[in-house]
C-alpha cells in the first residue's frame, strides 16, 4: 500500500513542477507514481507508507557505504553543532582537498563546487579558458548535467522522457558543443578533422552510466587520450558516477588512463549536495582568483558537506579489502542475475563493472546509446513493478544503473535474486 505517498504526490502536484524536484523522481516512464521516502538505514529504505525494501539507488550512487553509516552519521552531527555554514574558508576544505590529490592520480589542484552540474561547466569554462577555444566534443546519451550546453544528445531522464534535449537552450549556447559516439573512435577523429584547432576539450563519462551502464571497449578511454594530446585539447573524466567507486583513484586508476580534468559530485559529500572539480596545476591556475576564469560559490566546501565527504573518503582510503570484497559479491550477484535471466528465457543483457550495473531487456550488445535505446521499455515496466511490489527498489527507469553497496549482505542480495527468479517464472 502507499496511500500516504499518493496523497503527498497529490499535494506536490500542486506546488511543485510535476510534484518531484528531479524529473526522473516522478515514475512516468514506468506509469506509476513515486514513493515518497521516510528514512533509511543499511541497504534499506523505508517509505512514508512503512514500506521497506533492498536499496539500488544508494542516492544514485553515493551510499557505497550504504545509509546512515555510523563513521558519516558522527562527522555531520559533529559539524552541524560547530554551524550550518559561514561563507568562508575552513580547515575541512584543505583536508578534503588533500585527501582528493593524494588519492586520485593527475589531480594535482581541486576546486569545491556545489553538484555534478555545477562541476561539469566550472570544469568546461576552465578547459575553454585554458585553450582559448570554443568547441567541446561529448558523446551522445552521456549526461553531465543539466547546464544549456550539455543538454545535447544527453542520457537520464531524456530518455526515459523521449527529449531530444530541452526547451530553454539557445541555438547559440549548444552550437558549440559536437556530439561523437560513444565507443566510436572514428567518430571522435572526424570531428577533431572536421574542427581544426578549435576543439577546447572531450568530456566523457568513463564508464557510461546513464544510458544505463556502458563500458568502454578495449581502447577507446585510450583513443580519446590519444586523439586529445594530437590536438592538444584537453580530456575531462566525468566521475560523478565513477569516481571513488570503481577503486580509490576513480576511474583513472581504474583504467590506467590519465584525465587532464575530473569531475565529482555526491560521493564526496557523503550524499550531501557537493561537488568538485580537479587536475593538472596549470589548468586549475587559470581559474579566478589566479586567472581569468571565474567561478564562484557562497555554499561550496560547506563544513558539514565536507565532514561527511571526509568521513567516506577516508574510510575508502584506509579500508584495505573493501574495493576487492565489495567487487567480488558484486561480481557474483550479476553472474548470478545472469544465469537466472538466461536459464527463464528473458530477452537480456546485463552489462556490470564492479558495484555499478543495469539489467537491460533486449538480445542486442549494448555498447553505446543507439543499442541501448533498443531496449524493451515495456518489459522494464513490468519489471520494475514486479521488483517494487516485492520488496527491491531500483531506479525507475531502464537508463539508469543499479549501484551496490558495502551494506549489501549476502541475505539480501539472495533475496533480490530469488525475486529476479520468481519474476521470469
Amino acid at each position: 500500500m502507499s496511500k500516504r505517498s499518493e496523497e503527498l504526490f497529490e499535494r506536490a502536484k500542486k506546488c511543485i513542477p510535476g510534484g518531484v524536484n528531479s524529473p526522473v523522481r516522478a515514475y512516468r516512464s514506468v506509469n506509476m507514481n513515486p514513493r515518497f521516502i521516510e528514512r533509511a538505514s543499511g541497504d534499506r529504505i523505508i517509505d512514508v507508507d512503512g514500506n521497506e525494501y533492498i536499496d539500488y539507488v544508494c542516492s544514485w550512487g553515493p551510499m557505497i557505504l550504504g545509509h546512515d553509516h555510523e563513521a558519516v552519521r558522527d562527522a555531520v552531527t559533529k559539524a552541524v553543532k560547530d554551524g550550518l555554514s559561514f561563507g568562508a574558508a575552513t580547515e575541512k576544505e584543505v583536508l578534503m582537498a588533500e585527501l582528493i590529490t593524494d588519492m586520485v592520480p593527475g589531480i594535482e589542484m581541486v576546486r569545491m563546487v556545489n553538484s555534478g552540474t555545477e562541476a561539469v561547466m566550472s570544469a568546461i569554462r576552465a578547459a575553454r579558458g585554458f585553450t582559448g577555444r570554443d568547441k567541446i566534443i561529448k558523446f551522445s546519451g552521456c549526461y553531465h548535467g543539466h547546464a544549456d550546453h550539455m543538454l545535447v544528445n544527453a542520457g537520464s531522464g531524456l530518455m526515459t522522457q523521449g527529449i531530444p534535449g530541452s526547451s530553454g537552450v539557445t541555438e547559440g549556447n549548444a552550437k558549440d558543443t559536437l556530439t561523437a559516439g560513444y565507443n566510436d573512435l572514428n567518430s571522435v577523429e572526424r570531428l577533431f578533422d572536421s574542427n581544426p584547432d578549435n576543439i577546447a576539450c572531450v568530456i566523457v563519462e568513463p564508464v557510461a552510466a546513464n544510458m544505463g551502464v556502458v563500458l568502454p571497449e578495449e581502447g577507446f578511454l585510450q583513443g580519446v587520450r590519444k586523439f586529445c594530446d594530437k590536438n592538444k585539447a584537453l580530456l575531462i573524466f566525468d566521475e560523478v558516477i565513477t569516481g571513488f567507486r570503481l577503486s580509490p583513484g576513480g576511474a583513472q586508476e581504474y583504467f590506467g588512463v590519465r584525465a587532464d580534468l575530473c569531475t565529482y559530485g555526491k560521493i564526496i559529500g557523503g550524499g550531501m549536495p557537493v561537488g568538485a572539480y580537479g587536475g593538472r596545476r596549470d589548468i586549475m591556475e587559470v581559474i579566478s582568483p589566479l586567472g581569468p576564469v571565474y567561478q564562484a560559490g557562497t555554499l561550496s566546501g560547506n563544513p558539514v558537506a565536507m565532514a561527511a565527504g571526509l568521513a567516506v573518503l577516508n574510510i575508502l582510503k584506509n579500508t584495505k579489502d573493501l574495493y576487492p570484497d565489495l567487487n567480488k559479491k558484486s561480481d557474483e550477484f550479476f553472474s548470478e542475475a545472469e544465469k537466472i535471466l538466461t536459464a527463464s528465457g528473458v530477452k537480456h543483457r546485463i552489462n556490470h563493472i564492479g558495484s555499478l550495473g543495469s539489467i537491460f531487456f533486449t538480445d542486442n550488445v549494448v555498447s553505446d546509446h543507439s543499442s541501448a535505446g533498443k531496449s524493451d521499455t515495456e518489459m522494464f515496466t513490468t519489471y520494475f513493478k514486479y521488483m517494487l511490489e516485492n520488496g527491491i527498489y531500483i531506479a525507475p527507469s531502464q537508463f539508469e544503473a543499479m549501484f551496490i553497496s558495502v551494506s549489501h549482505s549476502k541475505e539480501d542480495l539472495s533475496k533480490t535474486l530469488d525475486v529476479i527468479r520468481g519474476f521470469g517464472k
